[in-house]
């Protein structure tokens, strides 16, 4: 039975921390007694530890004896948490999303003989994981993914609930898109490009531009088209874009009878109750991979379809479900079967090793986190 610290008992670091206690030891952190206490009443095998993991001393004696590391922390702790977890010499499976570039890390990781794999989630994690798999096997041409988690229940203006951070979401829809086109990366502001996409089980969506690719322009840049868009329902894009046009997502302070104020903070503030998830309430995940490219001689398109909805039972999110299990899985598989080399590991190179993709997706599948895959022949040579 390893020894895991899982840092972060959020909505998905809670899921984790539960998931992996089926099997090992966990030692969950959090400045949170309340979210500390809720969990450790869902799983045996299970302890937790008042920490501020924004101290690095304080996250050292969390890990100290840890076979392994969970980072599930927001994004904007996220680098300076992994970076801690590679300097106390311990591997880590990393779901924080931070907007730093991950690889910047590898040395450290290195230095240390210890690896992290980063962006292990659903998007980026599950969809570069994908790729990673065809990506050995075939000659890959395009690369798109869609994605989005919602709601069930729409309630005006924004149709919207955060698995996050209502910072981390911000964060997303106010950096540059970049995406690759006919070999070259194109770099557009967030929240273009809308289209309206018909999905199963949910009706119309809108996809509009995110900097979702992240550690891929690096790891398949010999790929000429890649693209990632965020799902939302029709009209959110608008919404967001009055607030960003009109300075509230500005980090500049600005002075309010006498009070220096950050438009941003004061916006996610008004925002996390807004965008929290009621308890009971319903939400989903719906996501759509299309890989295309020459495989033995002819064109080929896969595509993957996930659709997942709360677990009723458990009141587990399906954001923390499809983003937490798919962390679990890479943890199970590194301790069980084989672990990467030294260094950062992107989730799509994670997915290049052996019989990766069908661990995760039979993991995932054992917990009803299903993937329909379909393949096409486009033609029988490459044109």
């Amino acid at each position: 039975m390893a020894q895991i610290g899982v840092l972060g008992c959020g909505m998905v670091g809670s899921a984790i921390a539960v998931d992996l206690a089926k099997s090992h030891s966990v030692l969950v952190a959090d400045k949170s007694k309340k979210a500390l206490s809720e969990v450790k009443t869902k799983a045996e095998n299970l302890n937790t530890v008042v920490a501020d993991l924004t101290d690095a001393d304080a996250i050292a004696d969390v890990i100290s004896e840890m076979d392994l590391v969970v980072c599930a922390v927001p994004g904007f702790m996220g680098f300076e948490v992994l970076k801690t977890v590679l300097t106390n010499k311990k591997s880590a499976v990393d779901i924080s999303f931070f907007p730093e570039n991950a690889l910047d890390l590898d040395y450290l990781a290195k230095k240390n003989n210890v690896f992290a794999i980063v962006d292990c989630g659903v998007a980026p994690g599950m969809d570069n994981i994908l790729l990673g798999h065809h990506n050995d096997k075939m000659a890959v041409t395009k690369f798109e993914c869609l994605v989005g988690g919602l709601p069930r229940r729409r309630v005006w203006p924004f149709e919207y609930k955060a698995p996050f951070s209502p910072v981390d979401v911000i964060e997303e829809y106010t950096r540059p898109a970049r995406y690759v086109e006919n070999g070259k990366m194109v770099t557009r502001p967030p929240l273009t490009d809308c289209e309206l996409v018909e999905f199963d089980k949910v009706g119309t969506l809108e996809s509009f531009n995110t900097d979702g690719l992240r550690t891929l322009l690096t790891t398949m840049d010999h790929i000429p088209d890649m693209k990632e868009k965020t799902l939302r329902y029709p009209g959110h894009a608008e919404y967001i874009k009055v607030l960003a046009q009109t300075g509230f997502f500005s980090e500049t302070p600005i002075e309010v009878n006498g009070i220096s104020v950050s438009p941003l903070e004061f916006t996610a503030k008004v925002l996390i109750d807004n965008w929290a998830l009621k308890k009971n309430e319903s939400e989903f995940t719906v996501m759509r991979v299309i890989i295309e490219g020459e495989e033995s001689g002819k064109m080929k398109r896969y595509s993957y379809n996930l659709y997942d909805e709360t677990d009723t039972a458990t009141g587990t999110s399906s954001m923390a479900r499809t983003t937490g299990y798919t962390a679990t899985a890479a943890v199970n598989y590194v301790l069980e079967k084989q672990q990467p080399e030294a260094g950062i590991i992107a989730p799509e190179v994670f997915g290049e090793m052996p019989d990766v993709c069908q661990y995760v997706l039979q993991y995932l599948a054992d917990r009803n986190v299903h993937y329909k895959k379909e393949e096409t022949t486009l033609s029988t040579e490459r044109s």
